[in-house]
Parts: structure tokens; C-alpha cells; sequence
């Protein structure tokens, strides 16, 4: 049995695949409306979505199965109290595949760890939101033709921007890939991730200029800055109108980009864009639910395989260290371990949420 918790638990081949199903599911939806008859998926959504909740559930049904589960956390029993794995414990007594969304780095981790259904990560946190990524990735393909020899511009909030921090671990590891990061300095692009893209060689610059990057990008992704990731209020206020996509700031780019957006919107595109045939979010929330049926369907079919679900790195060491991440599950979840593995370079960190620990 198989999760989906980060984007690089696909390899290149299995992403190539995802999409080709994709695709297939868009050319010919007969042949998979009746897919996952007698299967049901569990939407566990502890934090708000409009996009991704549906769209499993659209998956879903359009596969011909059933959904059950909750949309927020004050209406099942975490309100009461209940950890992440007990909850993840319990659901595997009613459906066949869970898809769990929590404000948590690492929760789907340990939701994986103790289910006995395959788990797909909807989004941890800020730390990872690998479903996010196979809809980018199908608008990319869909858009573009290709994932090799792009320049991808990534805008906003790339510090607590969980898809961005999984869109740049997915393209990486396709050919000439090369990343453009705009942002203000307090929401730059995290350490680990730059530091890991040092030691793989992946080309990237870093910029503050939205305006000066726009003729050589290929793909623009947009991002909102996240009123909910701010501890500070006066900080959000102070960054969250940071960068405002406009038909003005368009007119610079290539005939050809993309601008993506995993979206809600809350201005930093300007409605005037929309009429724009480069604006592709709304074909990219689209495009979610096609590669959602796509994962679905390939995480069902290897649950039939009775191998246990993996467990923790065999590296990984308990003790010795602190996280002090505070959005880590590690700092809630009842009697969960701080554990640590070690990282490229030297560096220990967080099993859960992937933090730098010291």
C-alpha cells in the first residue's frame, strides 16, 4: 500500500504516467465512469478549501465512487480533542482512500503512518501540497507542450507557499529548468529549499522585481500572500499588496507565457487579466480534478498490493534534537516524538515537517 505525502514520493516516469492518464481521462471519459464503482474516498479537510475538496469529491464521483468526510475541523471529533492518528485510524474502518487536508506541516505523514488506506496529502501547512503540483503540472504540459527548458517565474509568498515549495521539487528534476523567485526579503524562498537546489546545480535567481523578470519568463506563477501563515497582523498588512498583476504588467511578458495560480485570488491579479488567453488558472483548477482521478486511480490499484505501508526513514533518530517549528504536528500531536533524519549537506531535520532542527 501506497500514500502520496510529497510530490518526490512520484518519480519522473510516474508523474509522465499520471499525466498521460490524465489526458486519456480527458479524451475518452467513458471509459473511466464507472473506474471506482464501489470505492469510497474520505475527505478529512480540518482548515477551509474550495478548490481542492471539491474537486477530489468531483474525481471521485466522475470515477463513479462515493465520498463521505467533513469540510472543517469544528465538525468532527478534533474538536474534541482527537489526534491525527486516531482520526486517520478510525476513517480507515469506513473507506478505501483517504485525502486529508490539515494547517499542520507533517500531518499527512502521520495520518499515512497510522492508516491502513493509502492517504493523499491535500495540503500540510505550509509545507507540502503535492496534488496542487500534479495540477500545475498537467496545466503545464497542457499549456506549454513540454516540462523541459522552461523558465518558471515563482511570485508572492514563497516562504509559507506550500505549492510552490512542490511545484520547484517536481520541475527540478526535468531538463533546463531554471527558476526566477520574486518576492519581498521577509518571504523569500526557504533556506533548505535554495540550498538543496545549490547542491543539485538547478539554476535560479532572486528578485524583488516582478516587473523586470517578466520577458523572460515562460510560466508565471502567482501566488496570494496568506493572511492565515501570519503569526504578526501588522506584517501581513504590510506585504500583502506586494505584487498586483495587471494588463499594464502583461504587455512585457512573451506572446506565450502561462500565468498559473493555484488559487483563491485575493488581488494580486487584477480581474482585467482574466480576458487574457494567457491566463490559465481557471483551465489549471480544471485540470485538478483530472489529475486527481489519475492519482486516485493509480493509488487504488497498487492498494492491492499487501506490502505494509512504509515507515519512517531508516536513518531517522528520536532525541538529540529540537524542532522549533510551531506549525510542526510534532509540537500538538499526542505523544508523537520528535524524530530526525539526517539531510543533503549536513543538516538534521524534522522527519515531520522537514525543518532544520538544532
Amino acid at each position: 500500500m501506497r500514500s502520496l505525502i510529497d510530490i518526490l514520493d512520484l518519480s519522473v516516469q510516474e508523474l509522465d504516467e499520471l499525466t498521460d492518464t490524465a489526458l486519456d481521462i480527458i479524451a475518452r471519459p467513458e471509459k473511466y465512469a464507472h473506474a471506482c464503482e464501489g470505492k469510497k474516498l474520505a475527505t478529512l479537510f480540518f482548515e477551509p478549501s474550495t478548490r481542492t475538496r471539491l474537486s477530489f469529491e468531483a474525481a471521485m464521483y466522475e470515477l463513479g465512487g462515493h465520498v463521505l468526510g467533513f469540510s472543517e475541523a469544528a465538525s468532527s471529533s478534533a474538536a474534541k480533542g482527537e489526534s491525527v492518528a486516531d482520526t486517520a485510524k478510525i476513517v480507515s474502518c469506513y473507506a478505501d482512500i483517504i485525502a486529508m487536508r490539515h494547517p499542520r506541516d507533517g500531518a499527512a505523514l502521520v495520518a499515512a503512518l497510522n492508516a491502513s488506506i493509502p492517504v493523499i496529502n491535500a495540503g500540510d501547512g505550509g509545507h507540502c501540497h503535492p496534488t496542487q503540483t500534479l495540477a500545475d503540472l498537467l496545466t503545464i504540459r497542457r499549456e506549454k507542450g513540454r516540462f523541459d527548458h522552461l523558465t518558471i517565474g515563482l511570485c508572492g509568498d514563497l516562504k509559507y507557499g506550500r505549492t510552490v515549495h512542490s511545484l520547484v521539487g517536481a520541475m527540478s528534476r526535468y531538463e533546463g529548468t531554471r527558476f526566477v523567485f520574486i518576492s519581498p526579503e521577509e518571504l523569500r524562498m526557504p533556506d533548505y529549499v535554495r540550498q538543496a537546489m545549490d547542491r543539485q546545480g538547478i539554476p535560479y535567481t532572486e528578485t524583488a522585481d516582478l516587473d523586470g523578470a517578466m520577458s523572460q519568463l515562460d510560466i508565471l506563477y502567482m501566488t496570494r500572500i496568506q493572511r492565515e501563515r501570519f503569526a504578526d497582523p501588522a506584517q501581513y498588512e504590510r506585504l500583502k499588496n506586494s505584487y498586483v498583476l495587471t494588463p499594464e504588467k502583461m504587455a512585457a511578458a512573451k506572446k506565450d507565457m502561462a500565468v498559473l495560480h493555484p488559487l483563491p485570488r485575493v488581488n494580486e491579479i487584477s480581474v482585467a487579466v482574466d480576458a487574457d488567453p494567457r491566463a490559465a488558472y481557471f483551465r489549471q483548477a480544471l485540470n485538478g480534478k483530472y489529475m486527481r482521478m489519475a492519482l486516485i486511480l493509480k493509488l487504488l490499484d497498487e492498494a492491492k498490493d499487501p506490502a505494509p505501508q512504509a515507515g519512517l526513514p531508516a536513518n531517522a533518530v528520536t532525541g538529540g534534537h529540537q524542532c522549533h517549528n510551531r506549525r510542526c504536528i510534532c509540537q500538538t500531536e499526542q505523544e508523537l516524538a520528535q524524530v530526525f533524519y539526517p539531510g543533503e549537506g549536513g543538516a538534521v531535520r524534522c522527519v515531520w515537517c522537514d525543518t532544520a532542527a538544532d
